[in-house]
């Protein structure tokens, strides 16, 4: 297999010490040769730099205050040079070491993609190998966004470009929602052409910043449907209602079923 496309992954970290050096260590651990590693935290003083300057010879990183995780996105989205670019949460990692060549041979098949998206397991925080839900995406279907669908962001891989032609991540706009947005925004709207990688390519411990409690759910609503209305574009009668429900199935779903 030719493996000339480069990625760019992007962690962002802010007082991550606890769970980073996994993260880094999924990284480097992958069998494909071709990637581009950042890490940008937001001025960590929890021990997380000495953990990355374990790794300067093989990570590029940077440590300075931001105004947001979106807002560090953003930083590593401008100092990308990779084809594809992705983000892998200073909490979460792959979920085994053929995760980007696999994705690699997917996005090689499908030459006229411009992105891509695989499945996300969420697992228990202390217990990495027990699987609390799990979120089979299924093959790309554009019309689903207004049925409440949306691709696991941990997955989703874009071509740099998009990122220059059509704008990063909207944080002065959105909180939570800032990624749902920006796939919103890509996917939907501007109807670039996406591709499935049927497998599991991220574990992600629970506890997310949108789904920590039932306040966050409710805001998390308010800025889906802001999503909508930035990119001046009308969801379907249940969008809203439909996009929670999703989740519903993926407490009994599992790899394979």
């Amino acid at each position: 297999m030719d493996k000339s496309l480069k990625f760019t992954v992007i962690t962002v970290s802010f007082n991550n010490g606890k769970t980073l050096e996994q993260t880094i260590q999924s990284v480097l651990g992958q069998s494909y040769s071709f990637i581009e590693y950042l890490v940008i935290d937001g001025g960590s003083t929890d021990g997380s730099k000495a953990i990355l300057e374990k790794y300067r010879d093989r990570i590029q990183w940077i440590s300075e205050p931001d105004k947001g995780i979106y807002d560090a996105m953003n930083k590593g989205i401008k100092l990308a040079t990779g084809d594809f670019v992705g983000f892998l949460n200073a909490d979460d990692f792959y979920a085994n070491p053929k995760v980007l060549e696999n994705m690699a041979a997917v996005l090689q098949t499908n030459p006229t993609a411009l992105a891509a998206y695989g499945d996300l397991a969420y697992v228990k925080e202390d217990q990495v190998d027990s699987i609390v839900r799990y979120w089979k995406s299924g093959p790309y279907d554009r019309d689903a966004f207004k049925t409440g669908w949306m691709p696991p962001h941990p997955t989703f891989y874009l071509k740099r470009e998009c990122f220059a032609e059509f704008g990063g991540f909207r944080n002065e706009d959105l909180a939570s929602a800032a990624d749902y947005e920006l796939m919103l925004r890509m996917l939907y709207k501007h109807k670039l052409h996406c591709v499935y990688n049927p497998e599991l390519m991220v574990r992600m411990r629970t506890g997310g910043v949108s789904n920590r409690n039932l306040k966050n759910r409710v805001r998390g609503n308010k800025e889906d449907q802001k999503a909508w209305d930035l990119n001046h574009l009308r969801p379907g009668r249940f969008t809203f209602l439909l996009k929670p429900l999703r989740k519903i199935p993926q407490f009994w779903q599992r790899p394979n079923s």
